[in-house]
């Protein structure tokens, strides 16, 4: 399958090699997944705690308003950055990027990044399930009940399919520029 894009001011773009579409599905789902938990976090911002025991929170909401909101959109931006991965603008500049537009980008400048990405938000992943678990010390913050805990555990759990999708579609780039005969 072939991914072409209308930018409305010239003609339609496609990848240099096809596209496989359970990939361009994957890329779809890591900003889906990473959405939850962006959209959890944001009562913190106004001081509310989300069920967590204990807690309260000690800084005033000019403080943690752009904090989370900043950490939130930032988050989201950088899951919408995996569709370089399975678009025509991984590969070539775009050309609103004045001096490089047009350029075609070598492979390892897009997969280095996405790689150490994916590594670091799975790292997280083992974090989360060693907190989870109490293992190794590690452990959770208290709730005020379980639905706050399955709710917290649920986005968090979501959020977390983001390091290994992302290193699938690392993969997938990888072997679609590098190694197109297999």
């Amino acid at each position: 399958m072939l991914i072409k894009i209308r930018s409305g001011q010239g003609p339609a773009r496609q990848t240099e090699r096809p596209v496989p579409a359970w990939a361009v599905t994957v890329a779809h789902a890591i900003p889906l997944v990473a959405l939850p938990v962006c959209l959890w976090r944001l009562p913190f911002a106004f001081g509310y705690t989300m069920g967590w025991a204990g807690h309260e929170v000690k800084h005033s909401v000019w403080v943690m308003f752009p904090y989370v909101v900043g950490l939130s959109v930032l988050s989201e931006a950088l899951a919408l950055l995996s569709f370089g991965l399975v678009r025509w603008w991984g590969e070539v500049v775009p050309d609103w990027v004045p001096v490089l537009r047009g350029k075609r980008i070598p492979p390892f400048v897009v997969i280095v990044p996405a790689a150490l990405g994916g590594l670091v938000i799975t790292g997280l992943l083992v974090g989360w399930v060693l907190a989870t678990f109490h293992i190794a010390g590690f452990s959770t913050v208290e709730h005020t009940s379980v639905w706050w805990a399955a709710l917290a555990t649920t986005v968090s759990g979501l959020m977390n399919l983001w390091g290994p999708l992302l290193l699938i579609l690392t993969y997938a780039y990888y072997r679609r520029r590098c190694r197109p005969d297999d």
